[in-house]
């Protein structure tokens, strides 16, 4: 729970952002639409409801995020108890600030890490690729049939199916997610050492 929250509030206070960068990425040469950051801030606001209009496609990512983050976190602290108790000798190494404690061996961490992010983004995913639709808006020519979450899943699934619609680009996104998350892990277990936690 303490993981859906976390990421959910970070998630409302960076979406104008991520909808700004996911808008300047899509633009395609000869087809600009935006000059910059900033004309791409006041276009949306005076042409898509203004402020809201930097919040289209928060809900799919609000309902992404909640199993995203609480899946990642319960699946490491499942593998790193599961580990840890099955195999503390193999797997485990006396913490650096309280050695009674036992933490996982870095490399352990890392493939932790790394399999919680691949689960999380494998669960979360479609409701990733209805906010990106969301996201682009106007953009798209079909943009009238994505207006809300419910109509982009059942668009995109219709159209494309689970494969190449709603998992579509998830092995990309692996190459991302799955080193992202096992740094960001493994740095989270070593910070708790650092500043005496354990």
């Amino acid at each position: 729970m303490a993981g859906s929250m976390a990421g959910m509030t970070a998630v409302i206070c960076t979406y104008p952002l991520d909808m700004v960068r996911v808008r300047l990425a899509f633009q395609v040469k000869g087809e600009h639409t935006y000059t910059g950051i900033i004309h791409a801030f006041k276009t949306i606001y005076a042409k898509e409801g203004g402020f809201l209009g930097f919040y289209r496609g928060l809900m799919p990512t609000i309902l992404g995020m909640a199993p995203y983050a609480g899946v990642s976190f319960f699946t490491f602290g499942t593998l790193k108890s599961v580990g840890l108790s099955h195999a503390p000798t193999l797997l485990g190494r006396p913490s650096s600030d309280n050695p009674n404690v036992l933490v996982l061996k870095t490399h352990i961490n890392l493939l932790c890490g790394g399999v919680a992010g691949a689960i999380a983004q494998t669960i979360s995913y479609p409701f990733d690729v209805t906010r990106r639709r969301m996201q682009l808006g106007t953009v798209l020519p079909e943009f009238e049939k994505c207006l809300t979450m419910w109509e982009t899943l059942k668009y995109v699934y219709g159209h494309h199916g689970i494969r190449k619609g709603l998992y579509r680009g998830l092995s990309l996104n692996y190459i991302r997610c799955i080193p992202s998350q096992a740094v960001a892990f493994t740095t989270y277990e070593l910070m708790k050492q650092f500043f005496h936690l354990n």
